[in-house]
């Protein structure tokens, strides 16, 4: 449920309507508009309205009944688009669009550094690169953990970029905190809760990767355990859902994007990367997720692809993520975003 300001609501209106929601034991979320201002109960909204009648509060407009689970997460209750400020002007969401290039795995110092300055002069702003790697073969590398975390940092220090790295536990994330800029959370957690829920209590940006088979509802209630536990700094990344095409390693649903921009005030990003496993086909649908109104691009990276240990068949190597980032230029100025 929302209750709707009106635009002349003073601010003791805002505080009474929030103190008449915090005295049931319910969260209140208050986003501040240019016009007017709205209130989410979070929580059993039958609690509050056994105590009280927000309709007829002095400076309510309106009460909104929201139907969809997710609150937090709802574009109901945040109108304007959430826009993640990493610092020094890095930017996700709103007209500001941010490429994260980089390898699937962080394998050695000289790889990933080489790949970072790859990045950096390519004209990406964020450096990607897995350290905890949960593979579907036990026997498929695993990453180097703390210490490709260590370079991750090292990395930034040398370039500027910032960072983001997946974590796979609660031990993880401990870890990756002293370290990154953005926790990622792959697709197979995506229904993790526990580790959601810790992910939840940080207070750097997670970005959540869609799951495998996971509806756009499943996914914005799994946003939605991370912002209920008080960080709201996501980002979500389609990168590919399974069907019965195999063509490609996963189906881009290309689409999800304008429903996320229906649904969600959240930024969301495209990873053609994982979602086709092909490199030839990255480029087209790096264009075609920047037409469909994506807020960024995570692109798989590496210097020499044909000895990657991880998705060389899906990587870039540096010559041709630039001459990519090259060509999203002019479709970037189409749709009015900047870098």
């Amino acid at each position: 449920m929302i209750i709707v300001m009106k635009p002349n609501a003073t601010k003791e209106n805002i505080d009474f309507v929030e103190q008449s929601i915090l005295s049931c034991g319910l969260k209140a979320h208050i986003s501040y508009g240019e016009n007017i201002t709205i209130i989410g109960v979070v929580g059993n909204k039958a609690l509050y309205l056994d105590k009280n009648s927000p309709q007829v509060f002095p400076g309510v407009e309106k009460v909104v009944q929201v139907s969809e689970s997710y609150k937090l997460a709802n574009k109901k209750f945040k109108a304007d688009p959430t826009v993640i400020d990493l610092g020094d002007g890095v930017k996700i969401g709103g007209e500001h669009f941010a490429i994260m290039a980089g390898p699937c795995a962080v394998e050695s110092h000289k790889q990933l550094m080489e790949t970072a300055m790859a990045a950096k002069n390519a004209g990406a702003q964020i450096l990607r690169g897995g350290a905890y790697k949960p593979r579907t073969s036990p026997y498929s590398f695993q990453g180097l953990e703390e210490e490709g975390l260590k370079y991750m940092a090292e990395a930034r220090e040398a370039t500027g970029l910032k960072v983001i790295s997946e974590v796979t536990s609660a031990q993880a994330i401990e870890k990756a905190v002293n370290y990154v800029d953005i926790l990622q959370i792959g697709a197979r957690n995506m229904q993790n809760f526990e580790l959601l829920k810790e992910a939840g209590k940080t207070n750097i940006p997670v970005m959540l990767k869609r799951g495998l088979c996971a509806t756009i509802d499943e996914w914005l209630n799994a946003a939605e355990y991370i912002m209920s536990g008080g960080n709201e700094n996501v980002i979500l990344c389609e990168r590919g859902i399974r069907t019965y095409e195999t063509s490609t390693r996963n189906t881009l649903d290309i689409s999800a994007v304008p429903v996320i921009k229906e649904k969600s005030h959240l930024p969301i990003i495209v990873d053609p990367s994982h979602a086709t496993g092909v490199r030839n086909y990255v480029a087209p649908l790096s264009k075609a997720s920047i037409a469909a109104g994506a807020d960024g691009l995570m692109i798989e990276v590496h210097p020499n692809p044909a000895i990657a240990l991880s998705d060389g068949p899906q990587s870039l190597d540096p010559d041709a993520f630039k001459t990519l980032c090259n060509e999203l230029k002019p479709f970037l100025d189409i749709m009015g975003r900047k870098l």
